[in-house]
């Protein structure tokens, strides 16, 4: 009977296989992370630690909030360069507007956060109107954030020390707030996504947009949704970042986009749109930042650091493509 009910709803076939592929990559994920963290845990003796997982945990709350950005991003089949621009400026901002302007906390974060929600919306116009590839969009505000970062501290580093402090400290069993609620936030976006009809359209969009918009999805307003909300967690990146820090720098998140995307790619969205979920994207942030840390433990220099992010990466694109092409024959 349920197999009768299966063949008589395609759409509600594709929906379990679609439910029940994720889960699959998500118990996938967590075996790669555990079996990276027990071959650290042999190779050194440090790293199994207590301290060493607070420390990854309280480092990771900017990366996972912009990555949350970078899934829907590419979900709906576009790309966002610009994240690790639009955190310098916004934290500029912040750190301009503390210690050299006088505003008060409440003003310098509004004015932060108004600044990534105007940058993310300028891609989403652009990328909309223009009918312009959102790489092209993305890389040029890319580099129009950072030229601004540059002018708005006079290429200075703004310590605001401890007025940030709240968002860094630890508050249950080590965790900072930032951590915590960049959690939250996941969360919120997974539901979103699972249950919400404007979540499952950004699958639609991403898919296939003309058909999505025959349909009577309202594409150009999801897009532009969507990347202006990615500006916004950008900004809300910056909070953390600079808590953490306790300091403000043109230089910060540079490459920060590589590394969400690294990120998201890893917990397997596709970078032709239409798959994606945010809590594997978590986890494939989580992998980095273990993978990170633990050559760092034993040793490995920097380029060694990098060049085995990059395989990484490569890798999980490698089965994205065989992954696209066995759904491709299961649905025949």
């Amino acid at each position: 009977m349920v197999e009768n009910a299966l063949r008589n709803n395609p759409q509600k076939d594709h929906g379990i296989r679609f439910r029940f592929q994720a889960f699959l990559d998500s118990v996938g994920l967590v075996v790669v992370l555990v079996l990276l963290i027990l071959f650290f845990g042999v190779k050194t003796d440090h790293f199994l630690t207590a301290a060493t997982f607070r420390t990854i945990a309280n480092q990771v709350p900017d990366a996972i909030v912009i990555a949350v950005g970078m899934t829907l991003v590419l979900i709906i089949g576009g790309i966002d360069l610009s994240v690790g621009s639009v955190l310098a400026l916004s934290g500029a901002i912040l750190g301009v507007g503390l210690t050299r302007l006088g505003w008060s906390l409440p003003v310098a974060m509004g004015v932060s956060l108004l600044v990534g929600v105007m940058c993310g919306a300028v891609n989403g116009a652009v990328v909309i109107f223009w009918n312009l590839p959102s790489f092209i969009v993305t890389l040029g505000m890319l580099e129009a954030a950072r030229g601004g970062a540059y002018l708005i501290a006079r290429s200075q580093t703004q310590y605001i020390g401890a007025v940030l402090d709240r968002l860094a400290v630890p508050v249950m069993f080590g965790l900072s707030v930032s951590f915590l609620f960049s959690l939250l936030i996941a969360a919120g976006a997974q539901f979103f996504l699972s249950y919400t009809a404007h979540g499952r359209h950004l699958y639609a969009l991403g898919a296939n947009e003309e058909s999505a918009r025959l349909s009577g999805i309202p594409t150009r307003r999801l897009k532009f949704a969507v990347f202006t909300f990615a500006g916004f967690l950008s900004a809300l990146a910056a909070l953390m970042y600079c808590a953490r820090l306790s300091a403000a720098n043109p230089n910060d998140a540079q490459g920060y986009e590589l590394q969400a995307i690294a990120a998201v790619v890893i917990g397997g969205t596709s970078l032709m749109g239409g798959r994606g979920s945010v809590v594997n994207s978590v986890l494939g942030v989580l992998i980095i930042k273990v993978l990170e840390n633990g050559l760092y433990q034993i040793g490995a220099q920097l380029p060694t650091q990098r060049l085995v992010t990059g395989a990484v990466i490569v890798a999980a694109v490698i089965i994205d493509v065989y992954r696209r092409k066995w759904e491709r024959v299961s649905q025949k």
